[in-house]
């Protein structure tokens, strides 16, 4: 599972900042690497915060570009 910063408080918030055309990075702390192509699930906001949302985005060229 990876994060975003921003750090979003709902998948809707992240949709938002996407369709906005906003940078957002997509980062696995300590847990591995993020895919620079293809699928990468995503959960929020970060720790120490219960994590209320989990999406399923898709990277192309190392740019989260969609989220379902």
């Amino acid at each position: 599972m990876a994060y975003v910063s921003p750090n979003v408080k709902s998948g809707a918030a992240l949709k938002r900042l996407l369709k906005a055309g906003e940078k957002v990075e997509v980062f696995a702390p300590g847990l591995g690497s993020v895919p620079h192509d293809g699928t990468v699930y995503l959960e929020g906001p970060h720790y120490p915060e219960p994590h209320r949302w989990y999406l399923v985005g898709t990277m192309v060229g190392g740019k989260l570009v969609k989220v379902k």
